[in-house]
């Protein structure tokens, strides 16, 4: 395959939606196809492009879906390994200089829990590394038994521990939701506004949470502050970035920032599938 699109092995044929940008690299005459990330009879190095897109099983094996990226040469492999370890562990938000972003501190033990929670009142309390909403609490007694022990949040899901990190909770997230907008080779794609579920904060699917398409608004010139900002981190503009907002303190503040394996989106709306054909398309043009 000229271009290998990395996934895990619940998802043989690609994110959710995949079936918009294998239409799109069809109709482009690119040869891509699907890989698992961990399936050793793949050759990765025959691929002149590699793009990490479903690998959502990552986070329960971050230490060897790391060294795989790493093993791959970095001239093909968008956004790059040095880039997957910074942003795999959420300490990353404590080094976000310039962007507004959601106060944040980080706890490796109960006593640092407790002294964030007792700091922000109403706490949620997540895993450095996690994904989907696993593992995450909200948190208003410093003294909670809960705190500083594995959780286990979904069926579905192992049981998560720390460290952790501990934000307030951004009450605006029960109104206005989370807003996510992607930056496709430097250029502002598609907005999602996402909504959790009645009677929880997360707003991840599995929970009850609900995602439609939206204007970008007011939130493009941010995405790009983001955008700038990881470019002047890491040397060299980022090949696709997904910023995740929300409202608070009469503002838009980063709650996360996905450089990984961002689901695009597309069984939503197929509005990225073709962005992120053309980031595919001009990077095989500079091999």
């Amino acid at each position: 395959m000229t271009v290998l699109l990395a996934t895990s092995g619940d998802l043989p044929r690609g994110e959710p939606g995949a079936v918009a940008l294998d239409a799109v690299l069809r109709e482009r005459g690119v040869d891509a196809g699907w890989a698992r990330w961990d399936d050793p009879t793949v050759d990765w190095a025959a691929a002149e492009l590699v793009a990490v897109r479903s690998t959502w099983d990552y986070v329960t094996r971050h230490a060897e879906f790391l060294a795989w990226a790493a093993s791959l040469d970095q001239s093909r492999l968008l956004n790059g390994a040095d880039v997957f370890a910074w942003n795999h562990d959420k300490r990353y938000l404590t080094e976000l200089d310039g962007l507004p972003v959601v106060p944040t501190v980080l706890a490796d033990d109960r006593a640092g829990l407790a002294a964030g929670v007792r700091r922000f009142g109403t706490a949620v309390v997540k895993p450095r590394v996690g994904a989907g909403g696993a593992g995450l609490l909200v948190v208003t007694d410093p003294d909670d038994p809960r705190l500083g022990r594995p959780v286990r949040s979904h069926p579905d899901y192992p049981e998560v521990g720390g460290p952790w990190v501990v934000q307030p909770l951004v009450e605006s997230i029960r109104t206005h939701g989370e807003a996510s907008v992607y930056v496709i080779d430097g250029r502002v794609g598609q907005r999602f506004d996402k909504l959790p579920g009645a009677g929880d904060v997360r707003v991840n699917e599995e929970f009850g949470g609900r995602v439609r398409a939206a204007a970008t608004g007011d939130v493009g010139d941010l995405a790009l502050q983001a955008y700038d900002a990881l470019a002047e981190r890491f040397g060299r503009p980022v090949d696709y970035l997904r910023v995740d907002l929300l409202q608070w303190e009469g503002g838009w503040a980063v709650s996360e920032l996905e450089l990984i394996e961002p689901g695009l989106y597309l069984d939503v709306s197929p509005a990225n599938a073709r962005p992120f054909a053309d980031l595919l398309e001009a990077r095989l043009a500079r091999l």
